[in-house]
């Protein structure tokens, strides 16, 4: 009998421990975690968005379809910040040759509740894309 209190006892630590952790990970955003993920995603996106097409036409000029770069762009931010964040993107240019991209991506917490503070973290991102083909 008292092994198995110690076993429920250690499941509701470890369950009170994970929702502690999920809560501050909710309420939590840092300017690096918001600036990596944009970099990567802008990245990624224009990869996504490499128009082969005008490649294979124009002697090997690397380009960009600028439809494909904001939905890609979109549809990957949108899964990678989760459901919790309310997130502002701006696209204020896309240059489809050379391959050019203008961004901020603005970020709000969710305010806490004993102290009502908010913050806006907004990270700016000017991407040329640089591969070899």
């Amino acid at each position: 009998m008292q092994h198995s209190i110690w076993g429920y006892f250690i499941i509701v630590v470890g369950v009170v421990g994970i929702s502690i952790l999920l809560l501050f990970q909710d309420v939590t955003n840092t300017n690096e975690q918001n600036y990596y993920l944009t970099k990567e995603i802008t990245e990624a996106a224009m990869l996504d968005a490499f128009d082969e097409v005008y490649y294979a036409v124009s002697d090997g000029k690397v380009a960009i379809d600028k439809e494909k770069f904001t939905e890609s762009f979109i549809r990957r931010y949108a899964e990678s910040m989760g459901l919790g964040k309310e997130i502002t993107i701006k696209i204020y240019d896309i240059v489809e040759y050379p391959p050019k991209v203008s961004l901020t991506v603005g970020a709000k917490s969710t305010p806490l509740t004993f102290t009502g503070e908010e913050f806006n973290i907004v990270n700016k991102i000017d991407a040329i894309l640089e591969t070899r083909y």
